[in-house]
């Protein structure tokens, strides 16, 4: 099953939120949030699980989709 990691504003700063973690991670800029959720994907990948990666904007809409096939 596919891994969805969310990117997504949080007051002023972003969350990273993932369904395994009940917790998001925080951080004050996107771009290092992103970078993040990226990481998360990349990591699931090597381990063979998929990951898609969602990015939202501040006004909800969506603006980016990372998709990360499980690799062997």
């Amino acid at each position: 099953m596919i891994e969805v990691i969310k990117v997504e504003p949080l007051g002023q700063a972003w969350a990273v939120r993932q369904g395994a973690v009940n917790s998001p991670q925080v951080f004050m800029s996107g771009a290092k949030a992103e970078d993040a959720a990226i990481s998360i994907g990349l990591r699931l990948a090597d381990a063979g699980r998929p990951a898609e990666i969602l990015v939202y904007l501040r006004d909800g809409a969506l603006g980016g989709r990372y998709v990360y096939p499980a690799r062997s």
